[in-house]
């Protein structure tokens, strides 16, 4: 029972797809030094093809964990024995929201996406506002970021679905995309 990333993110890929995106593009990363990889996948909800909201899911992958889990795994008998442990990586959603001409207060935003996503998908929001030149108004960038983690285990035995974070994060995608076109329009004075 080896530990298959590559699978998993395939099978990830078409499991998005079931909950309600679109897969555009997929890059796998390799740090040299350290082994340390990541998966990378973009998407969109399907009601937001050509819209501004774009989901990034980055899967991160510290190898110690991976060995471990594999070193544990090769002590296992073929008993049917059921793997125990904690092995756990990180999954990234981070949300691509254009620039902002009249964005949202960010309390109230992040207090929303919070009950959106809830526990299953916690989410973060930070901005940034930044200045082309000193006579031109500010432009607002938001950052929206949630995080899970993955057991491993449940990965190897084909028990982690992800659809509750899956649907979590479709509901912020439509969340973002009912709202987006009314942040990017000029503020009325």
């Amino acid at each position: 029972m080896p530990v298959d990333l590559p699978g998993y993110v395939t099978d990830l890929k078409e499991h998005a797809t079931e909950h309600g995106f679109h897969v555009h593009d997929e890059r796998h990363f390799v740090e040299t030094y350290s082994l340390r990889q990541s998966w990378e996948v973009d998407v969109h909800p399907e009601a937001g093809c050509g819209g501004p909201i774009d989901l990034h899911m980055a899967l991160d992958v510290d190898p110690r964990i991976v060995l471990a889990l594999d070193d544990y795994l090769a002590t296992l008998g073929d008993d049917d024995t059921e793997p125990e442990g904690t092995y756990h990586l990180d999954m990234y959603f981070n949300w691509a929201v254009p620039p902002l001409q009249n964005p949202p207060d960010l309390l109230i935003l992040a207090t929303d996406l919070a009950g959106v996503g809830g526990t299953t998908l916690p989410i973060e929001v930070t901005a940034i506002d930044s200045y082309d030149a000193v006579t031109d108004a500010a432009v607002r960038r938001l950052t929206i970021m949630g995080k899970v983690s993955l057991n491993l285990i449940e990965v190897v035995t084909g028990r982690d679905e992800l659809c509750d974070v899956l649907e979590a994060a479709r509901e912020v995608s439509e969340y973002l995309l009912d709202r987006v076109d009314a942040w990017m329009a000029p503020p009325n004075n």
